[in-house]
């Protein structure tokens, strides 16, 4: 490339080992636990389908636990942990991967990264737990992070609950409008 000068510069094709404010491997991004307001947060930012969410949701039970992917000082995603919400699922030894968020700038690969990594690190947190559950919207996603990350899609595809909020209605559900209209693919992973 000629500089204004005329002279000829060359640059690097890769960023160097540190050299730079944005990561180009999923490897540099460091993955910590953090607080549960920051996480949700972080999720309105970058969720694709659901930004919002509920902290007492998020922290029903005792298994919640939320963990940012950081690099020099910037979070690039975020997963959210709880107990399940499906109350045939919820047995003691599963945990649910409530919401998962990247943002544009994030490498390739994070979203796999994180989920592999994030398994390990619930699994030291909770060692009760035996088996993470996650549901994907199958009108937005095709389940390759979770396959590239070892899970498997489990049972029929589920067709999404009706959005019941009225707020007079006695069988309104509070969370109504935090849930997706998508139809549901149920992931599983034994830790």
């Amino acid at each position: 490339m000629k500089r204004a000068d005329g002279v000829m510069a060359a640059y690097p094709l890769f960023q160097e080992d540190g050299g730079g404010s944005i990561p180009t491997s999923a490897l540099q991004l460091q993955l910590t636990e953090i607080g549960m307001r920051r996480a949700q947060e972080l999720n309105w930012k970058w969720h694709s389908m659901l930004p919002r969410t509920d902290l007492g949701n998020l922290l029903c039970g005792n298994t919640s636990v939320a963990y940012g992917a950081e690099f020099d000082g910037n979070y690039y995603a975020v997963g959210i942990w709880s107990q399940p919400i499906i109350r045939a699922v919820c047995d003691g030894h599963t945990i649910e991967l409530r919401r998962l968020a990247i943002c544009q700038s994030a490498p390739r690969n994070t979203a796999s990264r994180m989920l592999a990594v994030m398994c390990r690190l619930v699994k030291r947190k909770f060692p009760e737990m035996c088996k993470a559950v996650s549901y994907l919207a199958v009108d937005v996603h095709k389940g390759t992070i979770y396959k590239a990350a070892g899970w498997t899609p489990v049972g029929a595809i589920v067709k999404a609950r009706p959005q019941r909020f009225s707020g007079v209605n006695k069988n309104t559900r509070a969370t109504a409008p935090l849930q997706t209209k998508s139809d549901k693919q149920r992931w599983e992973k034994r830790l």
